[in-house]
């Protein structure tokens, strides 16, 4: 027995459309998108009366999927709930990117928060946190050569 491979990185939006728009700016590929609801649903996650949206986005490469899920029913009484990069459980994402400081400025114009700022790190690569819509957490790799 042995893991293959990260099959894919899901995410529970409230607002699909802004979620969807955000990743798919950032580069990201629309792969298909649909609904889900039923009983098979409902017995995988533990939740019942499940219904969905799910979007199914992927890198230009083809190596990585992200899952963005809109559940209709049922919902999560709490809200979106403000993380910081020290708050436990899975906290962000990290992308490799080419042009970090370009890719940062547009995100920026589209509303998107640098959370701290682009460092160097011991220049091997330049480095940043992103929020997004929702408090979705970025990280941004870019190797230096």
């Amino acid at each position: 027995m042995k893991i293959q491979r990260i099959d894919h990185v899901g995410v529970i939006v409230d607002d699909l459309s802004a979620a969807k728009e955000f990743f798919l700016d950032l580069g990201l590929e629309m792969l298909g998108e649909g609904e889900v609801e039923g009983d098979w649903v409902e017995r995988i996650i533990g939740l019942n009366d499940v219904k969905e949206t799910v979007v199914m986005l992927g890198l230009p490469d083809g190596e990585a999927t992200l899952e963005l899920v809109k559940f209709h029913t049922p919902q999560d009484e709490k809200g979106i709930q403000q993380s910081y990069a020290n708050t436990l459980g899975i906290r962000h994402i990290a992308f490799a990117v080419e042009d970090i400081e370009s890719i940062v400025t547009n995100l920026k114009k589209k509303g998107t928060e640098l959370i701290g700022e682009i460092q160097n790190y011991k220049n091997v690569y330049k480095l940043c946190y992103v929020r997004g819509p929702e408090g979705i957490i970025l990280e941004l790799a870019e190797k230096m050569n």
